[in-house]
């Protein structure tokens, strides 16, 4: 026994459990949003000649919350997204509890400046 109550090996397997479980729960809130949304729109003809995008109201964190609320396909898609988003923000931040237990205060550091950064550019564009 190396004496180690955490060691390297259980942190990739919790990180690798992380992204494995983002992803799987994004893609099951984009089916479920998928469903919702033909249900509602499949017999809708596209207009494939201009490109509308998203509508304003699911561009916000909050506006995305509403429609799911409400129960709106693009906005339980959008919340999908923003789940998957959001899963290797959560893995660069549980690495860091992992350094903390570690007592690589190094790496620890470094991380913190690699989430500070990531978070920067991702709420700096909100205001645009």
């Amino acid at each position: 026994m190396s004496g180690k109550k955490w060691g390297d090996k259980d942190m990739q397997l919790i990180i690798g459990n992380l992204l494995r479980g983002g992803v799987l729960l994004s893609t099951g809130i984009v089916i479920i949003g998928g469903i919702v949304y033909l249900a509602r729109h499949g017999q809708e003809l596209p207009e494939y000649g201009t490109f509308h995008g998203q509508p304003r109201e699911f561009r916000t964190i909050p506006g995305i919350a509403r429609g799911v609320w409400d129960g709106k396909g693009r906005a339980v898609i959008q919340m999908g997204i923003l789940v998957l988003i959001a899963t290797p923000v959560f893995r660069v931040a549980f690495s860091i509890i992992g350094y903390l237990l570690e007592k690589d205060y190094l790496y620890t550091a470094i991380t913190l400046l690699v989430l500070a950064i990531i978070l920067f550019s991702m709420l700096g564009g909100l205001g645009a």
